[in-house]
């Protein structure tokens, strides 16, 4: 095992693109780091000059105590697993697996040992006589993490490897490589587009934007203090609404206006961001996550200004939960952020919303299953103010503590 270190590092190609721009970055010994963002933030990039495959513009790499920006790959102790499992079709599984032990020249003996265990470790024992045509893609995924297990290296590298699977497979992969990756304390570095993959499987995630980290952190404290707009729209699923908002001052405390309505901020929400008073007759951009919005009608006792209410567009009843789409008077924020997020949501291109007209926003909520709403009705929505997130629309940064509010 071993610590990774990015010194700095850039990667520039010959037009003058930076696709990855002076990152600093140390994985720890033994960590399970998660690096996220949307397509083209420089993600894959990272990981490729780690595995040697691309070469490094600035900066020094460390694998241990080694600088490796000249090592080649062979040499850096590294494994690699990427999305399209690179397996040989018609070697049989075991000789799969045995394939990087043969070209190292190790005694027959110890490469069975290696890959029964690792076999033992995967559940595919039983599969080691077939080839990976009459394997599914799941199994086939733990064949290519077989390979790189029995070399033992000092780091995986995983490259988007459950791209290829369907949406129940990627679910029970993802636990099993994360345990796998707790049994072995191998350093792991994983890329993953998908947001949900990196809360769920890393000890801490480190966000990607156009080439620059916006922030490294514990999964749960990324979605709790996002240190930006970016960060707080990229973290969650669904993804946070980004309402225009003003904050005023009303008998000591302070509201946040939306559109015609207005929200009270509780002592416990100013006491998380003092910032916010410094934001007085400005104007935010306030984030209010699906999950903190709740039927009015579930909660009859919140108080009328802790309440957003509107016109129903869309109900999904999705069983556990219902999703509810609705329409207030207000503004949905946009920032080159929010721009940046929509598209790589999908939903560039697709204003106006559903039923959102002039001056509307549509607003999700992430309702109990024993509302009753219907799509047209008049909905109020309780919200949870001690969780809402509040970002300088001019910065993008979230407001804390500090007058300039971002908080790393």
């Amino acid at each position: 095992m071993a610590q990774v270190a990015f010194e700095r590092v850039s990667k520039i190609y010959p037009d003058g693109t930076r696709a990855v721009n002076d990152i600093n970055l140390d994985i720890r010994d033994g960590e399970f780091m998660v690096l996220v963002g949307p397509s083209g933030c420089g993600k894959t990039t990272a990981l490729r000059m780690v595995a040697g495959l691309e070469e490094i513009s600035e900066g020094v790499l460390r694998i241990g105590e080694r600088v490796v920006n000249h090592v080649p790959s062979r040499d850096r102790d590294i494994a690699m697993v990427f999305q399209s499992y690179a397996l040989y079709p018609h070697l049989s599984v075991y000789d799969n697996i045995a394939f990087g032990l043969r070209l190292r020249k190790m005694s027959k003996d110890e490469i069975d040992q290696r890959v029964q265990r690792a076999a033992t470790l995967l559940g595919l024992a039983e599969y080691l006589k077939r080839k990976p045509r009459a394997l599914s893609g799941g199994q086939r995924q733990r064949v290519a993490m077989g390979r790189a297990i029995v070399r033992e290296p000092a780091a995986f590298l995983m490259d988007e490897p459950l791209s290829n699977l369907d949406a129940k497979l990627r679910v029970q992969t993802r636990a099993e490589i994360a345990k796998l990756q707790s049994d072995l304390g191998v350093t792991t570095i994983y890329v993953t587009h998908d947001q949900i993959e990196a809360m769920t499987m890393g000890d801490r995630v480190a966000v990607m934007r156009k080439g620059e980290l916006q922030q490294v952190d514990e999964p749960q404290t990324l979605y709790d203090r996002p240190v930006n707009l970016f960060v707080g729209g990229f973290i969650g699923s669904p993804s946070m609404n980004m309402l225009d908002a003003t904050i005023e001052p009303s008998n000591g405390s302070l509201l946040a206006k939306i559109g015609e309505q207005t929200l009270e901020l509780g002592a416990e929400t100013l006491s998380q961001r003092p910032a916010l008073r410094g934001y007085e007759g400005r104007k935010v951009i306030i984030g209010i996550r699906p999950e903190d919005l709740e039927d009015a009608n579930l909660e009859t006792d919140a108080p009328e200004n802790r309440r957003l209410s509107g016109r129903l567009e869309l109900r999904e009843a999705l069983g556990s939960e219902i999703m509810a789409h609705f329409a207030i008077k207000g503004a949905t924020a946009e920032t080159d952020e929010t721009r940046e997020l929509a598209k790589d949501s999908g939903a560039e291109g697709t204003e106006p919303q559903i039923g959102v007209g002039e001056g509307e926003a549509i607003v999700v909520g992430r309702f109990g299953a024993r509302s009753k709403v219907k799509q047209g009705d008049n909905v109020s929505a309780v919200v949870d103010t001690r969780a809402l997130h509040f970002f300088d629309p001019e910065t993008g940064s979230g407001i804390y503590d500090s007058p300039k509010g971002a908080q790393t």
